[in-house]
């Protein structure tokens, strides 16, 4: 029997496509001679080598939000010369589901949403009963009636000692033997989902003492963010924040003890390397995407505006973070 091909058309944010690895498992875990390829956005090329899963990726050239109808009918056309049996479309949008039916993939399967009729041959309804967003990813892996399995398969990266050599070189790092804590204080969504700076700063002061390390993570729109900590902080933090690339930040995320993260990209990083992690959600819910690691722990209020799901405070007072002190951290840190 000739081996199967499947291609999977990936999300273009960095907790979707870490999420997604769960379905590449469930995949491989039914098919093991199969051979999955996934076309996501040139980014996720860092998060999707951690995952050994996957045999090939493809950088998809065009942003968030784009058409580009010739371009998708160009990647298309390149694409039919692998033969894929099936397609497997996890953004719920009309465009990222014609590359597969551009390519003549016979079975393309996604989620009904935005007109997609006519592009899956092998669309589905989402069950109410699959709450997470792994469930549904998963669903799409089985048979339309099929149960998932009792057991999810959740992300888990492999990040090679080559790699944490190379950016503790780059970055002029030493390892001293002390522990080391991360701090993730940014989102990418917006202030809403951040926990304050200050909550930040006295926290790594308190590990400080403790004789903690204290690693500052973070994109370079985070730079500011990070760059108050390390004021607050009387610049006793290593602050990377906007020097390393994405693979670069996964393989130093992969040498910390401990990280405390906003509901971020980072967050889900930290869960994928299995690392002790506080998640603190104000926002957003984590019932739909929460750290994916049995020794994550989520911190939150039980505020009646919460979870409001906007990009900043529509009441001004951001209370859902604000009234979760620093204190709280640090207990839960030492639980």
């Amino acid at each position: 029997m000739p081996q199967q091909k499947i291609l999977i058309i990936g999300p273009a944010w960095v907790g979707d496509t870490i999420m997604a690895q769960s379905l590449f498992k469930l995949l491989k875990q039914r098919h093991p001679d199969a051979q999955l390829h996934v076309l996501a956005p040139d980014w996720t090329a860092s998060l999707l080598s951690c995952m050994p899963e996957v045999a090939q990726s493809f950088s998809l050239p065009i942003t968030h939000g784009e058409f580009k109808l010739f371009e998708r009918l160009r990647i298309g056309k390149e694409l039919r010369q692998y033969h894929y049996d099936q397609a497997i479309v996890l953004p719920n949008s009309f465009k990222s589901a014609l590359i597969p039916w551009f390519a003549n993939i016979p079975k393309r399967t996604g989620y009904i949403g935005e007109w997609r009729y006519g592009l899956l041959n092998d669309a589905r309804r989402i069950n109410p009963k699959h709450k997470l967003m792994i469930e549904q990813y998963l669903a799409l892996g089985v048979l339309p009636n099929d149960a998932l399995p009792e057991i999810r398969p959740f992300p888990e990266f492999v990040i090679p000692k080559s790699a944490q050599e190379a950016v503790l070189e780059k970055l002029q790092i030493k390892l001293n033997g002390r522990p080391i804590l991360a701090l993730a204080a940014g989102a990418e969504f917006g202030p809403s989902k951040r926990w304050p700076e200050e909550y930040y700063a006295e926290v790594a002061l308190q590990k400080i003492k403790e004789g903690w390390e204290i690693w500052l993570f973070g994109s370079p729109k985070d730079r500011p963010i990070t760059e108050k900590i390390m004021q607050l902080t009387d610049g006793q933090c290593q602050n990377i924040s906007g020097r390393t690339v994405l693979s670069e930040t996964i393989a130093l995320i992969s040498l910390v003890d401990f990280v405390i993260s906003n509901d971020s990209g980072l967050m889900h990083v930290a869960a994928a390397l299995k690392k002790k992690l506080i998640a603190i959600y104000g926002s957003t819910s984590p019932l739909f995407t929460p750290p994916l690691y049995k020794e994550a722990k989520i911190l939150k209020l039980e505020l009646d505006c919460q979870p409001c799901f906007k990009r900043e405070c529509p009441l001004k007072h951001h209370r859902c973070m604000r009234d979760l002190s620093p204190n709280v951290v640090l207990q839960a840190m030492s639980q």
